[in-house]
């Protein structure tokens, strides 16, 4: 980024500009586009999370439970039960609130890697509303010192550029990507592959069912007397009569009439097919580690026993949930700290989640039974702000 310093010296202060030696070339590389790994994120979503049913629950999962942690707002002095930026979130616009919003913003994260925040002014310190953008239809549009200098949003062939001030109006919160300086790579492009393999099976199983839910047989036509094979038309007719008396599940079990020297020999299931189900699973695991949900919540056969799914719940949210709602309330945080002109935290309240009660609770017990440490060493290792006087 860019930083104006003032050198002092001869006839008054002179600026001097600052900037990245990477920067320029930064430029370049990324020049305007939206880079995504060999999908774009319109199609990989569609067929991820709208058409997959596990992409479609670890995304859910994810977003609600990290939607639904209570967030405490404070600074280096005290914790605020009432703050403007607590009612802010509360109600973000007209159309949804808290958990509404925070759900989108998840959402958008771990489908796309980047999220976007909107805020609509309204002449106070503070945003009037804020909106969540869809990830696919933002561009990033970098300056000539490599860092971006504002965002394209583009509609329906229609498009509006959001500048970056000293206080910006869009706020860009991305996962790390390792091979991308300007957008984030997300989940779903690390599951893609399993993905596939998942949806794949789920057409096969389909078509399986549509065949009378059993692998197809071989009808053998032994001849007639002059030895001779069919004619074209008896095929065709006995192709029909199959396909309309014989496939889908409506005619599971039906007897077959043969006639003219046909004779019916039934195949058995090939150990692919035996082992088709167990790929099944394996992928429905991969997509789960690139989400870091465990299989057992996602309903996958395991060892699910009710002490296991117990432990599995408080991995998950120690795991998973608990780190992406960190990462995103601070950055947040940051940014309406800029529009407050006042530094804000945000962060989970970890004393209100159930899954870590008894973590919590241990904690609380070994520090307060600690009487090598003063009072404001306990509240600063819970997390607490200090006290305001020695007496309190």
């Amino acid at each position: 980024m860019v930083f104006d310093f003032l050198k002092k010296g001869g006839g008054g202060a002179v600026p001097e500009e600052k900037a990245s030696a990477v920067g320029r070339v930064i430029s370049y590389g990324s020049a305007g586009r939206v880079a995504w790994s060999p999908r774009d994120a319109v199609s990989l979503t569609r067929t991820g999370y709208s058409g997959n049913p596990v992409g479609f629950r670890c995304v859910k999962l994810i977003a609600e439970a990290a939607a639904a942690l209570p967030l405490v707002c404070q600074d280096a002095e005290r914790r605020y039960d009432t703050h403007p930026v607590l009612s802010l979130l509360a109600r973000p616009n007209q159309a949804q609130g808290r958990a509404e919003l925070f759900e989108a913003l998840y959402a958008q994260l771990l489908l796309t890697g980047n999220a976007y925040v909107e805020a609509v002014e309204a002449g106070e310190r503070l945003p009037g509303e804020l909106h969540v953008l869809r990830s696919d239809r933002m561009a990033v549009i970098p300056g000539g010192d490599g860092w971006p200098v504002g965002y394209e949003y583009s509609v329906g062939g229609r498009k509006h550029r959001f500048a970056l001030g000293d206080v910006p109006q869009v706020t860009h919160i991305k996962a790390f990507h390792p091979q991308d300086d300007h957008y984030g790579f997300s989940p779903m492009q690390a599951a893609a592959m399993a993905l596939d393999v998942h949806n794949a099976a789920s057409r096969w199983s389909k078509a399986l069912l549509d065949n009378a839910a059993r692998p197809s047989g071989a009808i053998v036509y032994r001849g007639d007397a002059s030895g001779g094979g069919m004619s074209n038309d008896q095929y065709d007719r006995l192709v029909a009569e199959v396909e309309a008396n014989h496939q889908g599940a409506r005619n599971a079990g039906r007897p077959m009439l043969l006639e003219g020297g046909l004779d019916w020999k039934p195949m058995g299931f090939s150990p692919s097919d035996m082992e088709f189900q167990k790929t099944k699973e394996a992928a429905a695991r991969e997509i789960g580690l690139a989400f870091g949900v465990p299989p057992m919540l996602l309903g996958i056969p395991g060892d699910a026993t009710y002490a296991n799914y117990q432990e599995a719940n408080r991995a998950f949210y120690r795991l998973t949930v608990l780190p992406l709602a960190a990462k995103v309330t601070a950055h947040l945080a940051d940014w309406l700290s800029a529009w407050a002109g006042e530094p804000v935290m945000l962060k989970p309240d970890l004393d209100q989640m159930p899954a870590l009660a008894a973590e919590r609770e241990a904690q609380w017990r070994s520090i307060g039974g600690a009487e090598f440490l003063t009072a404001a060493e306990k509240r600063q290792l819970l997390g607490l702000p200090p006290l305001e006087t020695a007496d309190e």
